[in-house]
């Protein structure tokens, strides 16, 4: 039997993992002045980059879990950190849009396969241990990687090339894969998951579960458009590269502390409703207040405020879903993430480059929240009205 303590070392690998998946995903908008000289494009190109990391999740989300069960977790994930370094170094290499396009699309395939795998093997290790506390420092790891990304990608681009920068992706993406294939094995005891149940969704669940979907999507949207996009709004403003993507960073190294303090807030309040609605109205103000007054001071306000609903948004498929129901229940929770990421950005940047103000993508991600915030009301109308007799409340 493996000692206790080698759930935490398995921990720190996973988190790694998905560290590095924000890392490579955050390079394009910590690049973005770089790769828009280089590569001869406009803002709308950026967001497309952007964007497109996270396209593949629309058809590899469901699925992903699905290669899991057949193959394994362990290996679908080096296939796709493997996957990851191919398209980092794609990227990297790119001489054109199109060639940079290819790159992007298979490091997000390989980040979607990670990703989607990932929560379900921490949840094997700390499945009625500690859960809530593996999960906390679990969900921080993206924050961090996107830190990283501000902090290091222009510091690399200016020392060095934006090449170079971008090798740094697919070079963490590498080292991941050599730390987890000599690290993680499935915890003792563990039911292979092509024995459990057969997993359903009835009518009413899958109408709850997209509604969660979009909110966490809208919600990871407005965030990362504020965070991708206002190093570029800085720059516009007379900063210099390195220190916007030092400012917009520190926003992130707080979201990473929130998270957790969000996680005690939702058990100690008990009304996580209320706590998200009031995180997004939050959000939704200090974006569409940042390209006009006090950028710097609303960018930090974001980074206090932004991490704090993600642990209540991450519980929400545990409230809405029964048991048989969670594997695709959370295949389709991450469709709708992926959908968003996809699609949102270029729209973002369309609106910089039509508008010719370099904050506008950041009042895109405004509406964004303001989106999350109805999808919400929304969510709470549909179960009140369609709630099973008997049935609780959960979180509030």
């Amino acid at each position: 039997m493996r000692s206790p303590a080698a759930r935490w070392g398995v921990l720190a690998v996973l988190s790694l993992a998905r560290t590095a998946i924000a890392f490579q995903f955050q390079s394009a908008g910590a690049l973005a002045p770089d790769l828009v000289a280089g590569l001869r494009i406009d803002y709308a190109g950026i967001g497309t980059l952007i964007g497109l990391y996270m396209l593949p999740g629309i058809i590899l989300a469901v699925p992903g879990g699905m290669l899991g069960q057949r193959f394994g977790d362990k290996r679908v994930v080096l296939y796709g950190l493997t996957a990851m370094v191919a398209g980092g170094a794609l990227a990297a290499s790119a001489g054109s849009f199109g060639t940079a396009v290819a790159g992007r699309l298979i490091g997000g395939a390989g980040g979607v396969l990670v990703n989607v795998l990932l929560t379900k093997m921490v949840t094997d290790w700390f499945a009625g241990r500690e859960i809530a506390t593996a999960l906390g420092v679990f969900v921080t790891s993206w924050p961090l990687g996107m830190g990283l990304a501000l902090v290091l990608e222009p510091w690399l681009a200016a020392a060095w090339s934006p090449a170079v920068a971008l090798h740094a992706t697919d070079a963490a993406a590498a080292l991941v894969a050599a730390l987890t294939a000599a690290v993680y094995r499935s915890p003792d005891g563990a039911v292979p998951a092509a024995r459990s149940a057969r997993p359903e969704l009835s009518r009413r669940e899958l109408g709850l579960i997209t509604l969660a979907g979009m909110i966490w999507s809208l919600f990871n949207v407005g965030y990362n458009l504020l965070v991708s996009f206002a190093p570029a709004m800085l720059v516009a403003g007379g900063a210099a590269a390195t220190a916007a993507g030092l400012a917009t960073s520190l926003a992130t190294w707080t979201t990473s502390a929130t998270v957790l303090l969000g996680g005690v807030l939702t058990d100690r309040l008990r009304s996580a409703t209320l706590l998200m609605a009031a995180c997004f109205v939050l959000l939704a103000a200090t974006m569409l207040l940042a390209p006009v007054a006090a950028p710097v001071t609303m960018i930090a306000v974001a980074g206090i405020v932004g991490g704090i609903p993600a642990g209540a948004i991450m519980a929400l498929p545990a409230e809405l879903l029964r048991p048989a129901g969670r594997g695709p229940g959370m295949g389709v929770f991450f469709t709708w993430y992926y959908v968003g990421m996809a699609a949102l950005p270029p729209l973002a940047g369309a609106a910089r480059d039509l508008t010719g103000l370099a904050g506008a993508p950041v009042l895109v991600g405004g509406a964004v929240e303001i989106g999350a915030l109805a999808a919400l009301v929304a969510l709470r109308l549909v179960q009140a009205r369609f709630a099973p007799r008997g049935a609780g409340r959960g979180l509030g």
